[in-house]
């Protein structure tokens, strides 16, 4: 005999209207937040920043400004003499300085009346605030960088406590992006003309 009251079995509830917005709000929060990530890793990977502390590096950047710094700027590309760099102290690896790249691996630097001269040839440098007032000869290693601020004479730089090794360089300085009325681009000169 056949059943006259067949079970009925309920629908399985349905995510509404407002259930399916919920989780495309979701999604959409989820999505956005690994995107940030990544562009944060991605962006911190590239770049760096510093803040300038000081007057060494006057009359190019001043104290308080903040420097944006390319990290792959040696990694795809030469250092070149002239160019701003951001390095690890080396009596200090925990601090970070800012100084102009003078001498690269095998140069011979002297500083004499108020000149540099790199492999004995004299230095153009319209960015120094004033004309350095001390004397010394350097050569520089394999692996290492000599370098100087632009205040000369109030700079704690190479000519004072030595070289710079090529693994604490973090990168070339690019731009001051901080105060806004500082906006630029950080400077480099080229001094190929020295070249060995």
């Amino acid at each position: 005999m056949e059943d006259l009251n067949p079970t009925v079995t309920p629908d399985q509830p349905s995510a509404g209207p407002g259930g399916a917005w919920l989780l495309h709000f979701l999604a959409d929060i989820l999505e956005t937040l690994i995107l940030a990530v990544v562009l944060f890793v991605g962006i911190n990977y590239i770049t760096a920043r510093i803040r300038v502390d000081g007057s060494s590096m006057e009359p190019t950047l001043h104290s308080g400004q903040l420097v944006l710094v390319n990290r792959l700027a040696y990694k795809l590309g030469r250092p070149a003499r002239g160019d701003v760099v951001v390095f690890f102290f080396p009596r200090d690896p925990d601090q970070e300085y800012i100084k102009r790249l003078i001498g690269l691996p095998g140069d011979f630097i002297t500083v004499q009346t108020g000149q540099v001269l790199v492999n004995d040839l004299p230095l153009n440098e319209p960015y120094i605030a004033a004309a350095p007032a001390y004397n010394g000869n350097w050569v520089v290693p394999d692996g290492q960088f000599f370098v100087l601020g632009d205040n000369r004479n109030n700079s704690s730089d190479s000519h004072q406590w030595g070289m710079v090794p090529q693994e604490y360089v973090i990168g070339k300085a690019l731009a001051v992006y901080w105060p806004p009325a500082d906006w630029g681009v950080v400077t480099s000169y080229a001094h190929a003309n020295v070249s060995p």
